[in-house]
């Protein structure tokens, strides 16, 4: 956890009124988990600013017996093995030289790290080589993972829930990028730290994307609010409201993926958006972008419409599980430091972790 959060403890809060549901003739009402404290403490524990919870970056200590943390992390350096062997290849020899920076450029470009995010890694290295007196490739390499890290770090942030009731999370992303099944594992983190969780099908634009996001929905016993081909506006409107009607803690909107060139489907989101703010004046209180980590410097160009279009607060990071490059991470971190809240290594509902800049740093440069 990062040092300006305070810790406070955790006090019990009053037993809150049981709310009837209002009816809504587009809601399907799934069961639900039996009855827990709100925001009780998950095993890998969590914690409280005021009556926020903050979901916790979980970074396991030096030395630490294996945890389910470090398990990921492994999972996470095995996924980016190739690029990480790539560029160790250039440490590999005994002397820094013009040939070895030339040989770094090259590899950090091919692993989609970008030209600008490249440049200022070689500058930095070359200054603190300079500066240090290092003489060996390897401790140069070293240099290089504490400079990615420094360049990550804004990246790193924890997403707050509690602030607001519901706290309102509108989900956007292209088609293919692993949207709706990124919804899904961030459905089962929050309820795994205590959240009640409602979902808004507003992707009425794909076929059988409701159907798909109610298999999740299902498969984390809460409720969903959907309409067969409505309005996405509408349900999202109506998500917000029966949110607050019966008392949950978040509302996660799944949106229609499109293309940020699709203009007339991106002043579809930015009308979402404005229907939300309709709902709840304060809302949405997330605006979060599921990108694909295959898709190299594309990933940035969305990055940028979306946040052009949208205001994005954070990011998700999906299928980085064998043939991505993960590079573009410091290409938006030097062009558009937006947070990566999660990134995501696979299928399974819990193969979604908190990002920490150093584990990504040392994973990716290997």
């Amino acid at each position: 956890m990062f040092s300006f959060f305070k810790k406070k403890p955790l006090i019990p809060p009053a037993p809150t009124p049981v709310v009837e549901p209002i009816a809504q003739p587009s809601a399907t009402h799934l069961p639900e988990p039996a009855p827990r404290p709100r925001f009780a403490a998950p095993p890998s524990g969590g914690s409280m600013i005021g009556s926020a919870l903050v979901i916790p970056i979980d970074i396991p200590e030096p030395n630490a017996a294996p945890s389910e943390r470090q398990k990921w992390v492994d999972k996470l350096k095995a996924s980016l093995g190739k690029t990480a062997g790539s560029i160790s290849t250039v440490f590999g020899g005994s002397l820094i030289d013009e040939a070895l920076y030339e040989k770094l450029e090259d590899a950090l470009l091919m692993a989609d790290a970008g030209v600008p995010a490249t440049q200022f890694l070689i500058a930095e290295l070359r200054r603190k080589v300079n500066d240090s007196g290092v003489t060996h490739p390897i401790a140069m390499k070293n240099i290089l993972i504490a400079i990615l890290t420094d360049l990550l770090q804004p990246l790193q942030k924890p997403l707050v829930i509690g602030e607001h009731k519901p706290t309102v999370i509108m989900v956007a992303g292209v088609n293919g990028a692993g949207k709706t099944t990124s919804i899904g594992k961030l459905t089962r983190h929050l309820s795994e730290h205590g959240a009640s969780v409602l979902l808004a099908a507003a992707d009425t634009f794909r076929a059988a994307a409701r159907e798909q996001l109610s298999v999740w929905a299902n498969r984390n016993l809460v409720d969903i609010i959907s309409q067969e081909g409505g309005d996405p506006a509408a349900v999202s409107f109506d998500a917000v409201s029966a949110g607050k009607a019966r008392g949950k803690d978040v509302v996660l909107i799944d949106t229609a993926g499109r293309l940020p060139t699709q203009l007339h489907l991106m002043e579809e989101l930015k009308k979402i958006k404005r229907v939300i703010q309709k709902a709840d004046g304060t809302a949405p209180h997330e605006v979060l972008l599921v990108i694909d980590g295959n898709t190299g410097q594309n990933a940035l160009t969305q990055v940028r419409a979306f946040d052009d279009a949208l205001k994005l607060t954070g990011l998700i990071i999906t299928k980085l599980d064998g043939t991505a490059k993960g590079g573009v991470i410091a290409a938006i971190a030097r062009e558009r430091p937006i947070p990566v809240y999660f990134i995501g290594v696979g299928e399974k509902l819990e193969e979604l972790e908190t990002f920490s800049a150093r584990e990504f740093a040392q994973a990716l440069l290997g």
